[in-house]
């Protein structure tokens, strides 16, 4: 009776593709790590344009009340203490105001001209700020 011999491959073929598999996996974790990092990143900037629109939106009620405060009055002009409490209000970014929150009216005529100002606190010193202008005509 003739021995027959196996060849000795199929041992080394298996450890092959136990090696194959590992590499398979760490390829798909670095994958998944930078989809993670994309995720983040999204998330990062969605907070910022959530919170760039909550800034724009506050400038806008802002300057609204200081119309109303010349609807009100009837006059085109707010006296100095007024507008004073109001810029302080602007300025306060801990209560109802803006970072860095600056707001002006500038009267022309009849028309006033309300901006309100304001920079991010991420943003630096020499950066441009954001401004909302709106402009008041009261008929007299």
């Amino acid at each position: 009776m003739a021995h027959t011999v196996w060849p000795r491959t199929a041992a080394p073929a298996s450890r092959q593709r136990r090696g194959f598999s590992l590499i398979e996996v760490l390829i798909v974790i670095v994958l998944f790590s930078f989809g993670l990092l994309g995720l983040v990143g999204l998330q990062a900037r969605a907070i910022q344009v959530s919170v760039n629109a909550e800034d724009s939106q506050r400038a806008a009620l802002l300057a609204n009340e200081a119309a109303s405060l010349m609807w009100g009055n009837s006059s085109i002009t707010i006296d100095s203490a007024t507008l004073i409490a109001w810029q302080t209000r602007v300025a306060n970014s801990a209560a109802t105001g803006l970072p860095n929150g600056l707001g002006t009216v500038v009267v022309t005529g009849n028309v006033a001209r309300i901006t309100v100002s304001w920079r991010p606190p991420g943003l630096a010193a020499a950066a441009q700020s954001h401004r909302y202008i709106t402009e008041v005509l009261i008929p007299s």
